[in-house]
């Protein structure tokens, strides 16, 4: 950074002025011309033809990493007091044609922990993108991770333990906040216009909440990034189901009344269906990052189906998630968790199982309400 100030002096720009403090940011490691995304393009009028949005994949994963990005640089931006015009977080959102309209803050401490932001018509109005591609949310909830600085790390991990210990992070002041912002922007703007992103401690954020927006038949697009799998409960919870598997292989081997023996296929029709519809979320994993890796276990049957397993395919009461792996092969631990290699531009993704275990215990509960508890799907 010094050499870079040294440089501007020498060429006659190195007043104690702007272009000192827009240099700095532009020499900042963080900045998006920096640390973002290479080979991404901003919207034009050819999208109008052919939507990004719509035919790539990893254009929309893209996008959806680096607004989660710019609420870290949000944060980050107030604990440094930066202004408008030397702030990293907007270069992150600009380039897309979307304009931050509101932050989510905690009340307990001050920090931001969300963003929402909307479709900037006027700004793809300029580049004459006369109406939004195909496949573009009108608005995206972001939600940052744990940031581990002293003016908020505090409450980033007293939610890390919540969810550790309960598996739950319902308690938390941010939960409520996020449900109530996911909320107002699905009744303004409508369900299938919204999508909500988050990493890490923020993804746990927008699993539960847009679990519980499915529950009421809301059913909001979700991008999870190294979700949090780890937690006491669901450890503790594994532990009593294999134990209980094996009582009932034993009960299975004593003699007793055919009535009582209960197929799987039986159990399963008590099951019902929320609506006409499931709420599928993506999640973004990586294997060598202990948080989520969790997510990679397959769902199973739960009854002893020797024959056919390898072909055997998901029960209706099995829940589903598209789940995208990392392929690069063994890596550390911070950048396997790190929210940057989302963008990469040598990240190879692949499709990996759809029935994973966590997420089918996680969104049971959306699948197996009684008959009279069923909501009907909000359109």
């Amino acid at each position: 950074m010094e050499e870079v100030c040294a440089e501007e002096m020498r060429n006659g720009v190195g007043n104690e002025g702007e272009i000192v403090k827009e240099s700095v940011v532009e020499a900042h490691p963080y900045a998006f011309h920096v640390s973002g995304p290479r080979n991404v393009s901003s919207p034009n009028w050819k999208d109008l033809i052919s939507s990004s949005w719509r035919k790539d994949a990893n254009y929309k994963r893209t996008v959806m990493a680096c607004f989660i990005q710019a609420v870290y640089l949000l944060e980050l931006d107030r604990q440094e007091n930066r202004t408008e015009h030397n702030a990293l977080a907007p270069k992150w959102w600009i380039p897309f044609k979307y304009k931050l309209v509101e932050t989510l803050k905690d009340e307990r401490d001050g920090s931001i922990f969300g963003a929402i932001l909307e479709w900037d018509r006027s700004a793809a109005l300029a580049d004459f993108v006369l109406i939004r591609p195909s496949g573009a949310p009108k608005a995206v909830l972001a939600l940052r991770g744990t940031i581990l600085k002293s003016p908020t790390m505090r409450r980033d991990i007293e939610d890390d333990l919540r969810f550790l210990a309960w598996e739950s992070l319902k308690g938390s002041v941010r939960f409520s906040e996020v449900l109530k912002a996911l909320k107002a922007i699905a009744d303004k703007h409508g369900s299938n216009n919204v999508c909500i992103a988050g990493h890490s401690l923020g993804a746990g954020f927008a699993l539960q909440v847009g679990k519980a927006l499915a529950k009421e038949g809301i059913y909001v697009e979700a991008h999870l990034f190294n979700p949090p799998s780890v937690s006491l409960a669901m450890s503790f919870r594994n532990i009593g189901e294999k134990a209980g598997f094996a009582w009932k292989r034993i009960k299975s081997m004593l003699p007793s009344k055919s009535d009582s023996q209960i197929s799987c296929e039986e159990a399963g029709a008590t099951s019902f269906r929320v609506g006409l519809k499931q709420w599928v979320p993506h999640l973004y994993i990586n294997n060598s990052d202990y948080i989520c890796c969790s997510y990679t276990d397959a769902d199973g049957p739960q009854c002893d189906q020797t024959a056919n397993k390898e072909n055997a395919k998901p029960t209706n009461s099995q829940t589903a998630a598209k789940l995208f792996l990392s392929s690069k092969g063994k890596q550390k631990f911070l950048e396997a968790h790190g929210l940057e290699q989302w963008w990469s531009d040598n990240l190879e993704v692949q499709m990996a199982i759809s029935n994973s275990k966590l997420i089918s215990q996680q969104l049971k509960s959306l699948y197996t309400l009684p008959a009279a508890q069923v909501t009907p799907v909000k359109r």
